[in-house]
């Protein structure tokens, strides 16, 4: 099966953020953080990009820049309700063939990591595509805000597995290596409906990790194996790394 070929990408964002208040609009040099992200999704040069925004002055930033952006339901419970309201709006007829879901925190992301988790929709058993990063510190392996994949590897250096498991805790236990998951995701259009039809599992409830959800309804996620994790803005300290990174 050929890879999709004619995939959209969808930026959820809204403005409230109890760490960092109006997190899209945060400037970030000279421009607002949401419109740095939707640069690095058209970076990617993978097709259309989308901005699926809770309030209208994203909307506007993003039509500022002469990007796409689409106003849906501020209550939305998650990032993919979000995005799929939004799709059901930009694309009535269903002529995408592939969803990525790409979070609206993220503007330092690499185009190549967003490709890589389009990637793995390249065979038709795999419902989910998302992608993680070796975990090089002892601080991270252990920390709890650190969201971990386990995947069964297809060999040991293997760029692809299947994920089994998404975890806070350190996982799996033992000698080897361990993986940063980076909330970035690839649906097919099928995939992304039954997902959101699905109620909050056992799982997910537990560890708070929305992923579980489709693990646990028997969906299929493949891990795509990438060389570092982007910076996620959820802080100042966040914000001013992210500055910093953007202006060299």
């Amino acid at each position: 099966m050929a890879l999709p070929r004619d995939p959209i990408i969808l930026i959820p964002a809204r403005m409230q953020s109890s760490r960092l208040p109006n997190k899209p609009l945060a400037d970030i040099c000279g421009e607002p953080m949401i419109v740095q992200v939707w640069r690095r999704a058209m970076e990617a040069n993978l097709g259309r990009v989308v901005v699926a925004c809770g309030e209208e002055e994203i909307v506007v930033a993003i039509r500022a820049v002469g990007g796409e952006a689409i106003l849906t339901e501020p209550n939305l419970p998650s990032g993919s309700d979000r995005i799929h309201a939004a799709l059901r709006i930009v694309d009535p007829n269903g002529r995408h063939d592939a969803i990525i879901n790409l979070q609206g925190d993220l503007p330092v992301l690499e185009p190549k990591t967003v490709k890589a988790t389009l990637d793995l929709l390249d065979r038709p058993e795999v419902d989910i595509g998302t992608v993680a990063a070796e975990i090089t510190l002892d601080e991270e392996r252990a920390s709890t805000s650190v969201n971990k994949a386990v995947v069964a590897w297809e060999q040991p250096d293997a760029l692809r597995g299947r994920a089994l498991y998404f975890t806070k805790a350190p996982a799996p236990t033992g000698h080897g290596p361990m993986f940063h998951h980076i909330g970035l995701y690839s649906y097919r259009p099928e995939a992304l409906a039954r997902f959101v039809s699905l109620p909050p599992s056992p799982l997910e409830l537990m560890e708070k990790l929305e992923q579980l959800r489709a693990l646990e309804a028997g969906m299929r996620i493949d891990v795509g194996r990438v060389d570092t994790v982007p910076l996620g803005v959820d802080t100042p300290a966040d914000l001013e790394r992210a500055r910093l990174l953007l202006m060299y």
